[in-house]
């Protein structure tokens, strides 16, 4: 449980470090509404990592006492995305659409990178 609650924390250091990046693009870049569409989706793709990995840890505790616990979020999950979309589209002169979407997985984007520099890590350390 140790290592996960390090992986969790490590994940979400990078989910708010791209953040900060989008945030820094919004006031910064010549491409306001991009951006801006990336922070929607990547500020509710954060919400959908950290409801994700609380819900997968008290499934693990809920296995580890023998209870039973059903669902790790799926529709709450598909219902913040459908927010950010219909958000985006209904204000699309603030939001750009596809880059609302590409934020929505970042989350994912960022847990793969944090898999291979992990994976990279223990190979170089064996």
């Amino acid at each position: 449980m140790e290592n996960y609650d390090a992986m969790v924390t490590r994940q979400r250091k990078w989910m708010l470090y791209l953040l900060a990046i989008l945030v820094l693009g919004v006031g910064f870049a010549p491409y306001p509404q991009i951006f801006q569409g990336l922070l929607l989706g990547a500020a509710a793709s954060l919400y959908n990592l950290w409801l994700m990995q609380r819900k997968i840890k008290q499934v693990s505790e809920a296995v580890v006492d023998g209870k039973t616990k059903y669902g790790i979020g799926t529709l709450s999950r598909l219902t913040m995305a459908i927010l950010v979309t219909v958000v985006a589209l209904r204000f699309d002169e603030h939001f750009h659409i596809i880059a609302a979407v590409v934020g929505l997985v970042s989350s994912y984007i960022v847990l793969m990178a944090d898999f291979f520099i992990q994976t990279f890590i223990r190979d170089k350390k064996a």
